[in-house]
């Protein structure tokens, strides 16, 4: 069989996508404020219109207060407030598009830990653990960058917390989701369960998976047939000395486990054990670390001028560390098809058409594109269509200046001045004027 086009529609869990392109998980930044669903509408929206069959909302927390891993993040917790993102389901349904919501929990990642300011104003927050912190954690505890109180869940509390990512779920296919997308990487409390970095328990979630089965048993209970999907992540990126990490063939039988046990789709992602520049990987974002309207807010997060600067030295050090290569998970991902039997995706650093058709059908099913959509909101218009040479690339640099404000409060934006004038030049052009599609050529249910 010849292999799919980046055209060409998916199943996924029962959900027909009608293409294989779509915008990954992002922050937002929209809060919890009355104007939260039309923000996130804003953001999302433009990815709908130009196109993508997918539109990944970023990572929105289960319990509060607390497990916030950046500031402006958003809880689904409160009925009354998930209805009003229907909302945002509306507006992305309207375009033909098929959306997921990314459920998280920070864990010893969260703002609680690491962001000086928000410690000193919520001073009786716990972070809540897998297992006590690991050695080098508490060493960069001792060493003030870091700042643990850390809970241990109980047997009991992990159902609790299980429970939760059920309900939320619940919430969210209410409001009109499609998918349910687990957080299962990036240090987030899914990862943590998952790694032996972190996971020293003595009972039944000792093996990590053994969350991300109650959690889809939730899922099912509270919220039915939706399909659900999840990061999983390998630590093959993981710091020299750190021995207790998952493995490339770790990862690939976790997704073996997740598939047998009923979950509809996988992301493989390679990383590290810790919350770093593994996940992004490209330039050391020098601009957004020099700008002046930042340099308070850099202070009140890492807890003062100086701390902030080593923070952007470590930051340095790390862009130099973790070379940027394009689509860095396409080995693992191609290793994960080969043993599923579900639709896998693929993101990181992909960026090119070629590219994305080349990896169709062989290393992955689907191909998602994350920091590229802050500086091309409309990237899909560009992407997809039967006469795309293969040449058209993103204009996204991997430069990271987008993303690290975003420990200030500040949006997730662009701020490249080279990026920002090649995108207004194809935006002059018409490079992102997509005419409309019938739904019986993309693939959409016009019903929905």
């Amino acid at each position: 069989m010849a292999s799919p086009r980046v055209d060409d529609p998916l199943e996924l869990g029962g959900v027909t996508l009608r293409n294989r392109l779509y915008r990954a998980p992002l922050l937002e930044c929209a809060g919890n404020g009355p104007d939260a669903a039309e923000t996130l509408a804003a953001e999302l929206e433009p990815a709908a219109r130009a196109g993508a069959g997918l539109i990944c909302q970023g990572a929105t927390i289960v319990r509060e207060p607390g497990g916030c891993a950046a500031p402006n993040m958003t809880y689904v917790t409160d009925p009354a407030f998930a209805a009003s993102l229907s909302t945002v389901t509306d507006r992305i349904h309207e375009h033909g598009s098929a959306i997921a919501i990314q459920l998280e929990y920070g864990g010893l990642r969260s703002m609680e830990t690491w962001h000086a300011g928000y410690r000193q104003e919520h001073p009786d927050l716990q972070q809540l653990a897998v297992s006590r912190p690991p050695r080098l954690l508490r060493l960069l505890d001792g060493l003030g960058f870091l700042d643990y109180d850390a809970h241990v869940l109980s047997t009991d509390e992990v159902y609790d917390l299980a429970a939760d990512f059920g309900r939320s779920a619940a919430m969210a296919t209410d409001a009109g989701y499609d998918i349910i997308h687990l957080a299962g990487a990036n240090m987030g409390i899914i990862h943590q369960f998952l790694s032996p970095f972190y996971n020293r328990r003595d009972d039944e979630f000792g093996d990590g998976v053994r969350f991300l089965e109650v959690v889809y048993d939730e899922i099912r209970e509270q919220a039915g047939d939706v399909p659900v999907m999840t990061k999983v992540p390998a630590e093959t990126s993981a710091p020299p000395g750190v021995r207790r990490h998952l493995t490339e063939g770790d990862t690939v039988d976790i997704c073996r486990r997740l598939v047998d046990y009923g979950y509809d789709a996988l992301v493989p992602v390679s990383g590290s054990v810790f919350w770093d520049a593994s996940i992004v990987r490209g330039s050391y974002p020098d601009r957004a670390w020099s700008d002046e309207q930042y340099r308070e807010g850099y202070a009140a997060a890492f807890g003062g001028p100086l701390r902030a600067r080593l923070v952007a030295l470590g930051n340095r050090i790390e862009a130099a560390w973790y070379d940027f290569d394009p689509a860095w998970n396409e080995r693992l991902c191609r290793r994960v098809r080969d043993v599923v039997s579900v639709p896998v995706l693929c993101e990181g650093g992909i960026r090119e058409r070629g590219h994305i058709d080349r990896l169709l059908g062989d290393a992955c099913d689907a191909v998602g594109m994350a920091r590229p959509f802050y500086a091309e909101p409309e990237l899909p218009a560009r992407l997809l269509g039967r006469d795309v040479a293969d040449d058209t690339r993103a204009v996204c640099e991997s430069c990271n200046n987008c993303a690290v404000p975003q420990v200030t409060g500040a949006g997730g934006v662009c701020r490249t001045p080279s990026v920002l004038r090649a995108a207004g030049t194809l935006k002059k052009e018409g490079a992102y004027n997509r005419p409309p599609e019938p739904p019986e050529a993309d693939g959409s249910d016009p019903e929905r």
